[in-house]
């Protein structure tokens, strides 16, 4: 199977933490590589644009506090099956029904502060990539 490409966040209670090293790892060790990388503190505009399909939910506005919160590190993540490998690593949302060794279950604070944002699919995926990423800065 061919290397495909997934988007990943590194959430603000991780990067608070100084996490960002731990979870890059655990995602290279899980066969992933990081092709771009870059920590920003994402605004509310980027925010309420990149979960508009949350707009609707009570949790929405909580999302974009959170998420403007503190910097973030946005990666696009290359391997084979990328976005389910990178699901994998991720964990469950809620990191109590994570499994043991996940990102969510070794570093999450909450099911809100659950340190890490995975792509859902290879489509989205490839809008998330666009949305925070030129061509030119991705790097395989």
């Amino acid at each position: 199977m061919a290397a495909t490409r997934t988007f990943s966040i590194i959430k603000p209670d991780a990067t608070r933490r100084n996490l960002t090293g731990a979870v890059t790892k655990m995602l290279e060790d899980a066969g992933l590589r990081v092709v771009a990388s870059k920590r920003i503190h994402m605004t509310k505009d980027q925010a309420e644009g990149f979960y508009g399909v949350h707009r609707e939910r009570p949790f929405f506005n909580d999302l974009v506090a959170f998420m403007t919160s503190g910097p973030v590190v946005v990666q696009v993540l290359e391997g084979e099956n990328a976005v389910a490998k990178n699901r994998e690593v991720m964990g469950a949302t809620n990191p109590a029904n994570a499994e043991e060794g996940t990102i969510r279950k070794t570093y999450a604070e909450s099911i809100e502060a659950n340190s890490v944002h995975g792509s859902d699919s290879p489509e989205n995926a490839e809008i998330e990539i666009r949305f925070f990423f030129k061509p030119e800065e991705i790097v395989g």
